[in-house]
């Protein structure tokens, strides 16, 4: 061999020759074009996969919260129907008897009555109450007007029902007076 036959062989065209993307070879650039194409696909199915597990962790998260909403809905529900019989037995006692006072049944009712107001405070249910308070259409719903000298007008004079927050939701406004 002659020294230009080694110079041939070393030149960049020979190296370019030799290298998998240059192949001449037509089994090896077929190969190449394969090992190619299952990468992309192997790209395509990670996106998509990734794609799909971030859709499931919205879905999940998606039905938590439905979940919570339902139970709250429920639970406000429930609550809603207690109310009623709060108020009975708030009325019931305002209106006792005094020959009543210190017998042994209405120490047992009133053992059930302190048993409803505990439910509503493990509940963290509020009470409006809101004589003297500016009247509020979002808490209170006003169903007369009264003159009053010890209030301003606009603000509550009497609460006729008691009203009930649960949080930011109002289970129940509260009826007042308001003075004009």
């Amino acid at each position: 061999m002659s020294q230009d036959d080694i110079r041939e062989e070393t030149t960049p065209a020979a190296e370019a020759k030799n290298t998998p993307e240059a192949s001449s070879n037509p089994e090896e650039q077929d190969m190449n074009q394969q090992l190619a194409e299952a990468q992309k696909k192997v790209q395509d199915f990670m996106e998509g996969w990734q794609r799909e597990r971030a859709e499931f962790a919205n879905y999940k998260r998606r039905v938590e919260r439905d979940m919570k909403d339902i139970r709250q809905n429920a639970t406000f529900g429930v609550l809603n129907n207690l109310l009623p019989i709060i108020d009975d037995f708030d009325r019931a006692f305002s209106n006792t008897p005094d020959d009543l006072q210190g017998h042994a049944w209405l120490e047992g009712v009133t053992l059930i009555q302190r048993k409803f107001q505990k439910l509503l405070e493990d509940q963290q249910i509020e009470v409006i109450d809101p004589v003297g308070e500016p009247f509020d259409p979002n808490l209170h719903e006003a169903v007369g007007m009264e003159p009053s000298d010890t209030v301003e007008s606009g603000h509550v004079v009497m609460t006729l029902q008691k009203g009930y927050r649960w949080g930011d939701r109002v289970l129940r406004s509260a009826l007042v007076k308001v003075a004009p």
